[in-house]
């Protein structure tokens, strides 16, 4: 019987890791380092293994208290939970691959083609999706166009998602009237989250870099190629290298010309757009304690333009407030454990920020945005799933009725989904005496809001909403200002906050909105 019970032994490993930067405890946020050093110097990697072993026997009365109850706890940060608990691991460490299960997989018009191609060509021409109910795939990019080929993508991923059974496919059949369109959504990102398909504790990989907005709400999100996508869709399954982790500890009150796009910003000037390659970005703190939903996907948003491979927000009561009556499918968040390791940690004292832009071409090319008052702009651009939300355009209409001025350039209102279309029109501006967004943007000589989809985000067919066909200067409420991302290579593209674009299309400058709020 003993040796029955020996051989059936179960053996435990654990280890503790210490990796470049702060090692934080639930007391003191840090082991006897100095909050303010944040670029500490690498420390020496070491590790340790303790071996514990487990003997089965009938139960005895209790003579003692024992010597363990249980597996040894190994820390980890709230990515690493996920990703442990999706490969059906009690730990897991960076760097470490595992086979991850996704929980949703996300596609749209520009890579859904793709995916479906690789899916067929190593599955087999009738092969099945593992789970039919666990993709998403949602047209969304190049809508509105008369081009032939973006046109021939969304027919392909209908035909695809019919052939199937796809359960969300959010169609669009008439582009003349986007407004008759019941299933069609807008861009994916927000939709998704709108729809109810980001919950906490899960694992969503979709064909797009902003995938990680979803971040916001707790899980482990991320964009993916078409070929790990078409592996996906057959098998439920992906190889997953797992991050290190970097913590963002943003704290103080958020002051009233601020907003989240200035924040992240912020960050992205500090560390670069290679400081978090293949790193989770996690972001705590009393301002983050107080931010919105829309908020916390603004900063998940744009961790992808400092090279991470996600963001993450721990989900609390905010989180489960704009949840309920969204899905009924059961979810458990997760936390980083207090003793958890982080690569590094930045502290962040809000209050000191002052509205930023980031001038061409690159996300990291931070500036006050008053220090570039100087540069005459053509146009103003307010959009995309950084800055199509609802409260992106409160925040804009906000500004414009205060000022009580009209714009003086070109200035284009994409919603981002339907959704918000509707609310642009329904709910009213605090403050403005009961007018609607798209009356203070009418009052104020923008342009009429547009149909929701990404438009001119990623540029897309030279017949796009608001593509930048010139050689033009734009302040835009996007997420990259590469050359050529809005369409014309020569354009000069400033990212900013909606607050700071608004006062912008006001002065027909680049203009820091603290002159209006």
């Amino acid at each position: 019987m003993a040796s029955a019970a020996i051989a059936a032994a179960t053996n435990i490993w654990t280890s503790s890791t210490f990796t470049d930067g702060v090692l934080l405890s639930s007391a003191s946020g840090f082991n006897g380092c100095k909050l303010e050093n944040i670029r500490a110097g690498s420390m020496s990697s070491r590790s340790s293994a303790l071996k514990v072993s487990a003997v089965m026997a009938p139960p005895q009365p209790q003579q003692r208290p024992p010597r363990s109850t249980g597996a040894v706890k190994h820390a980890m940060t709230m990515t690493e939970k996920i990703l442990a608990r999706a490969s059906e691991k009690t730990r897991i460490s960076p760097g470490e691959n595992v086979w991850v299960n996704a929980d949703v997989l996300m596609t749209h018009d520009v890579c859904g083609p793709g995916t479906i191609g690789i899916f067929k060509k190593e599955f087999g021409a009738d092969a099945k999706v593992w789970d039919r109910e666990k993709i998403v795939i949602i047209p969304d990019h190049y809508i509105f166009t008369e081009d032939e080929r973006a046109n021939r993508n969304v027919d392909i991923i209908r035909d695809f998602s019919h052939e199937q059974g796809i359960k969300y496919f959010y169609d669009i059949t008439d582009r003349s009237d986007f407004k008759v369109n019941a299933d069609y959504k807008g861009v994916c990102h927000v939709a998704l989250a709108q729809e109810g398909h980001c919950r906490p504790g899960e694992v969503l990989f979709g064909t797009d870099s902003h995938t990680c907005t979803a971040g916001a709400f707790g899980e482990f999100a991320t964009g993916i190629g078409n070929t790990d996508a078409g592996f996906v869709m057959g098998t439920g399954k992906l190889l997953v290298k797992v991050p290190p982790t970097l913590r963002f500890v943003l704290d103080g009150e958020m002051p009233n010309y601020l907003l989240a796009k200035d924040l992240i910003l912020q960050i992205i000037g500090e560390i670069s757009v290679s400081g978090a390659r293949y790193k989770a970005m996690e972001f705590v703190g009393t301002t983050v304690d107080n931010m919105t939903m829309e908020d916390r996907m603004t900063l998940c948003n744009m961790v992808i333009e400092a090279g991470g491979k996600n963001g993450v927000v721990a989900a609390d009561k905010v989180t489960f407030d704009y949840l309920e009556g969204k899905t009924s499918i059961p979810y458990e968040p997760v936390h980083s454990d207090d003793s958890a390791s982080f690569l590094k940690e930045y502290r962040f004292d809000v209050s000191k920020v002052q509205p930023l832009v980031a001038k061409p071409h690159s996300p990291d090319n931070r500036a006050l945005a008053r220090d570039c008052k100087n540069v005459k702009i053509d146009r103003v651009y307010i959009g995309s799933c950084t800055g199509g939300k609802i409260e992106d355009f409160m925040a804009v209409a906000k500004l414009l009725h205060s000022a009580g001025q009209k714009v003086k350039v070109p200035t284009f209102i994409v919603p981002a989904t339907q959704k918000v279309w509707v609310e642009l029109h329904m709910l009213p501006v605090p403050g403005s005496g009961d007018k609607s967004c798209a009356q203070v943007f009418e009052n104020a000589g923008c342009d009429t809001p547009a149909a929701p989809s990404c438009a001119a985000c990623m540029g897309g067919p030279k017949d796009t909403y608001a593509r930048v066909n010139e050689a033009q200067v734009c302040v835009s409420t996007t997420n990259r200002n590469f050359p050529g991302r809005m369409g014309n290579k020569e354009a000069q593209i400033y990212l900013a906050s909606p607050y700071t674009a608004a006062a912008s299309a006001l002065t027909g400058f680049v203009t820091d909105p603290r002159e209006f709020l």
